[in-house]
């Protein structure tokens, strides 16, 4: 492996490199291996083609373990991941907790909104918050996640952070799609609806519903209006990010090298040109800040699904 002070050109080795999707073909993890495994090729970060592997079970677990017990120090292995991984491991779904990896990059996102229908009386989160701390099952909530999903877990964080105490009496509803949501909102059936911008922004732009708030560090272009929550005082981000991962004893400069060739990758425009295309909004967080954004949105997760009961 090429040493750190040669990152910035380096080349990783030729014959082995592989990237494991946890799913099926088709969907996000598979769109990340496929997508970055051309690019890698495209931009000469590596040698040859990328080997895009499907490996499905348990939302990601069979991966995870089989990388933890059999390819730990595989400096030429790279793993698919998002936020729906972290929420496994908090948790507790695989058999192995978030140090057992080097968390590499995320390199994109689909971006969590909180929305109402237009006429709602609700018209910030404020609002939102005063009336959830007045009573908890005043409103129905709605999204595409079970209860402890994704979905539900950020609108509680906005709420936690927002004031609300009693987070296990916020009624939950789910649906087989953020769209499936949105049209229970619209016909009255739910009150707010938690979910990504990329399932429900035609209906925004329709005026159907309104945004109360988006869920990044800053706003949405498409969707400037939509003020952010840390705009609005609620200190958080609701990301369904995609990054990549790699085995836990990976050497600091094979580390270092796939960090440095990532980024270039995501300042690429063959990067950016197919991450819009797909629906997210380019983000890059890669290396240290990238492992620390891991292990407090783990922290985060768990500390939710303990106050709401999915675990103990």
């Amino acid at each position: 492996m090429i040493s750190a002070g040669f990152m910035a050109f380096a080349a990783l080795p030729a014959d082995a490199t592989e990237c494991i999707a946890p799913s099926n073909p088709g969907g996000g993890w598979d769109f990340t291996c496929r997508t970055i495994g051309r690019i890698l090729t495209e931009l000469d970060l590596v040698d040859g083609n990328v080997q895009v592997t499907n490996m499905p079970g348990g939302v990601g677990a069979v991966t995870y373990a089989m990388v933890a017990s059999e390819r730990s120090d595989d400096a030429d292995l790279i793993v698919a991941t998002s936020t729906v991984g972290i929420t496994q491991i908090a948790q507790g779904k695989y058999p192995a907790g978030v140090d057992a990896m080097r968390w590499l990059g995320m390199l994109g996102a689909d971006v969590g909104v909180v929305a109402v229908a237009a006429d709602s009386e609700i018209q910030s989160m404020a609002d939102l918050n005063e009336a959830l701390k007045a009573d908890p099952s005043s409103l129905t909530t709605a999204g595409s996640s079970s209860i402890g999903g994704w979905d539900h877990i950020r609108l509680l964080i906005a709420a936690r952070e927002g004031g609300v105490e009693d987070l296990p009496a916020i009624r939950w509803v789910q649906f087989d799609g953020g769209t499936d949501a949105v049209t229970q909102l619209i016909g009255g059936q739910v009150d707010v609806v938690s979910t990504d911008i990329s399932e429900i922004g035609g209906f925004v732009e329709s005026g159907d519903i309104r945004l109360l708030g988006v869920m990044s560090d800053e706003r949405i272009p498409a969707f400037s209006d939509a003020p952010t929550m840390i705009e609005q005082g609620i200190e958080m981000t609701g990301y369904n990010w995609r990054g990549l991962y790699t085995g836990g004893d990976v050497s600091d400069d094979a580390y270092n090298t796939w960090v440095s060739n990532l980024e270039t990758l995501y300042n690429s425009e063959n990067w950016q040109t197919a991450a819009v295309e797909f629906g997210l909004v380019p983000i890059w967080r890669g290396g240290d800040d990238f492992e620390a954004y891991i292990r407090e949105q783990e922290k985060v997760t768990a500390d939710i699904s303990r106050d709401i009961g999915v675990i103990q």
